[in-house]
């Protein structure tokens, strides 16, 4: 899931950088804590809860 909305994040961070300058910005800070997220699960190695 974590997978899915940091893909979903990255997609609407093109998009706003693309088309929508000013939502772009929001979208890039969402997009950089997903990264943060995902890399800190990889490292700890934590399981997601099903």
């Amino acid at each position: 899931m974590l997978w899915t909305i940091a893909v979903i994040l990255f997609i609407l961070w093109l998009l706003g950088w693309l088309v929508f300058p000013i939502v772009g910005g929001l979208i890039h800070v969402l997009l950089v804590v997903a990264i943060i997220v995902v890399i800190f699960r990889l490292i700890t190695g934590r399981r997601p809860v099903v």
